[in-house]
């Protein structure tokens, strides 16, 4: 048993330290590189004098130190994500993608983008992460009801994905169809967006996107013991005292929630929630009181190394950070899955 604790308390530390070591490369590198006395000018000039601020220290303060932040919150997000829901149903291959909540938030977004202007829809810097979150739970809502079965309303593993496959179809057609009817920079706006990047991280995004990350893990690390419960199944949950109805949708609101308002601002970012709870489950073992926790800081770590490569491989340009999640992601998924032991 002491060997087991001591194993949880020093991976906390080393994740802690690995995300701050991988964002200090994420701040300095990239399209242009920025030394360490420009990093500490730009913070002194900011708080003290900003209109003295050269370009390189702008970019810093409003470019580079906000996309790295709201990368770690995202990351973090679509992380615990898919710690949730693969707890949830008890199956790894289970992530916010295949349940239709990154495909509906995609539609939900494409919505706003190709129809929000010309109906006047706005609520101000809200209407985006609004329009993704009611995309989000529409397409959950009814993947989850679509998948019940008839024993006694409880919605089989298989029944699930197949539906989800079948509502992402469904809402992903719709975006194309957006696509189609928009005008181009509508239309050029839902495809980048659907490709995933953090070209356009401001601090009003990191607020929003930290707000909704923050709160919605504390929320998730309250449920973490129920979620231990239910691993050993249903009913010994209930014989627990575990509400299984009320806690399925309270995650599912909690996930639709956090992956929603992430994606709203960089797009569909895939494999994330998917590999990072696999990996996390390999190094500490299935507690989620534990499991939520460092998977939030391996998910920031992850995205952050994706975002460093997206902007150095084409440097000046860059690559959607999408297509880089997906490149990495896809051989350690396949690797995961020749694993005989499924961690359930």
């Amino acid at each position: 048993m002491n060997k087991i604790i001591n194993k949880y308390r020093g991976t906390f530390p080393i994740l802690v330290i690995l995300l701050i070591v991988v964002t200090f490369f994420s701040i300095r590198y990239g399209a242009v590189a920025i030394s360490l006395e420009e990093i500490i000018s730009s913070f002194k000039k900011y708080f003290s004098d900003p209109e003295s601020m050269d370009l390189t220290e702008r970019i810093f303060m409003e470019i580079r130190l906000p996309r790295a932040i709201l990368c770690i919150f995202v990351g973090a997000s679509l992380a615990v994500g898919g710690t949730l829901l693969q707890a949830l149903f008890r199956n790894p291959i289970v992530e916010p993608g295949l349940i239709g909540t990154s495909c509906g938030a995609a539609f939900g977004a494409a919505l706003y983008f190709a129809l929000g202007a010309s109906f006047g829809f706005t609520v101000g810097k809200w209407t985006l992460p609004l329009a993704a979150c009611l995309g989000a739970l529409l397409s959950t809502g009814m993947v989850f009801f679509l998948s019940q079965s008839r024993n006694n309303g409880k919605s089989s593993i298989v029944a699930l994905l197949l539906t989800g496959i079948a509502i992402n179809a469904l809402f992903l057609s719709g975006v194309g169809f957006l696509s189609y009817i928009a005008r181009d920079p509508q239309a050029r706006s839902i495809v980048f967006w659907n490709l995933g990047t953090l070209s356009g991280a401001n601090w009003t995004s990191v607020l929003i996107v930290g707000i909704s990350t923050v709160g919605t893990i504390l929320i998730s690390l309250r449920y973490a013991k129920h979620l231990n419960a239910l691993m050993i199944g249903e009913e010994e949950a209930q014989f627990l005292g575990v509400n299984i109805k009320s806690l399925k949708w309270k995650v599912l609101l909690i996930n639709v929630i956090m992956v929603a308002v992430a994606t709203a601002f960089v797009g569909v970012i895939s494999f994330v929630g998917l590999i990072v709870p696999h990996l996390m489950r390999i190094i500490n073992g299935s507690d989620n009181r534990h499991l939520i926790r460092n998977s939030a800081l391996l998910g920031g770590i992850l995205l952050c190394v994706a975002d460093l490569i997206s902007r150095m491989v084409l440097r000046p340009a860059e690559l959607p950070i999408g297509i880089v999640t997906s490149v990495v992601g896809v051989p350690i998924f396949i690797f995961l899955l020749q694993r005989k032991n499924y961690f359930f």
